[in-house]
C-alpha cells in the first residue's frame, strides 16, 4: 500500500502544481514540460526515466547569481545511457570571480562563447518532460532552475526529485549516531560505496557521478523499491 502522506503529497504536490501551471502557462517550451505527466510515485526504480543534472554557477544565491553551465545523463532500467550526455556552458553578462573561475574551470572566454540561457533552459526542459530529476544537493538545481524558468516565462514550475545527499542522510539518520556532515559530499559518499575519483564541478562528470552514487545506493538496499520511497 502506497504511504498515505507521500501519495496525499504528490496528489496535490507536484501533479496538482502541473496540471494548475499547465492552463496558464505561455506557448513554448514550459509550456510543453507541463504538458508531460511525471511518472506516478507507485512506478519501480528500474522503471523511472531519470534525468541526473549538475549545475555550475557563478555562486550559491540564485537571484543574485547566475547559472555558467549545465551538464545531464540519462538513466533508464538501471543503466547510465553516456550517449545522452550533454554539457553546455550558458552566456552570462559581466567577468567572472577568480576564485569561482578556480573551482569551476571556466573562463570569461568560454561563457562569452556560449548559449544563450533560454536555449538551454528549452533543451533541459526537453530532456526533463515525463523524468524524474536526479541531484547531490537539490536545493541549488532547484532554485536556480526554477529561478531561471521564473526569469524567462514569468512561472517557476515544480521538479520532481531524488537527491543522492537526501538518500545518504536517511540512512545515517536511521543510525542515530552523531556524524561529520562532511561525509554527505559528493566525493566522500563515492569513496564510501568503492566508486573512482572524478574529475569535480564539471556539470556533466558531476551528474555522471551522482548517477553512479545512486545505483550504488539502490543496490545496497537489496529489496525492490519504488518511486515513493526515493523521491523528494
Amino acid at each position: 500500500m502506497l504511504n498515505h502522506h507521500l501519495l496525499t503529497r504528490w496528489l496535490v504536490g507536484y501533479e496538482a502544481q502541473r496540471k494548475r501551471m499547465l492552463k496558464r502557462a505561455p506557448a513554448g517550451p514550459l509550456r510543453d514540460f507541463l504538458k508531460v505527466p511525471f511518472p506516478a510515485i507507485s512506478t519501480p526504480f528500474e522503471q523511472t526515466p531519470i534525468l541526473a543534472v549538475d549545475f555550475e554557477t557563478t555562486g550559491l544565491d540564485a537571484i543574485q547569481d547566475k547559472l555558467l553551465s549545465v551538464g545531464c545523463v540519462e538513466l533508464n532500467h538501471c543503466q547510465i545511457k553516456l550517449g545522452t550526455s550533454y554539457h553546455q556552458i550558458i552566456q552570462t553578462q559581466g567577468s567572472l570571480k577568480a576564485d569561482n573561475v578556480t573551482i569551476h574551470q571556466i573562463t570569461d572566454d568560454q561563457k562569452d562563447q556560449g548559449k544563450p540561457l533560454a536555449d538551454v533552459v528549452e533543451h533541459l526542459l526537453k530532456r526533463l518532460a515525463g523524468k524524474v530529476m536526479l541531484v547531490h544537493f537539490s536545493r541549488i538545481e532547484r532554485q536556480f532552475l526554477q529561478q531561471a524558468c521564473l526569469e524567462l516565462y514569468g512561472m517557476a514550475p515544480p521538479f520532481p526529485m531524488i537527491d543522492t545527499l537526501v538518500v545518504a542522510k536517511k540512512r545515517l539518520d536511521k543510525r542515530d549516531v552523531a556524524y561529520d556532515p562532511s561525509e554527505l559530499r559528493l566525493t566522500a559518499l563515492r569513496a564510501k560505496y568503492g566508486l573512482p575519483n572524478h574529475y569535480a564541478h564539471n556539470a556533466l562528470n558531476d551528474a555522471i557521478a551522482t548517477a553512479e552514487l545512486l545505483l550504488a545506493q539502490i543496490s545496497e538496499r537489496n529489496e525492490d523499491m519504488s518511486l515513493q520511497q526515493l523521491i523528494l
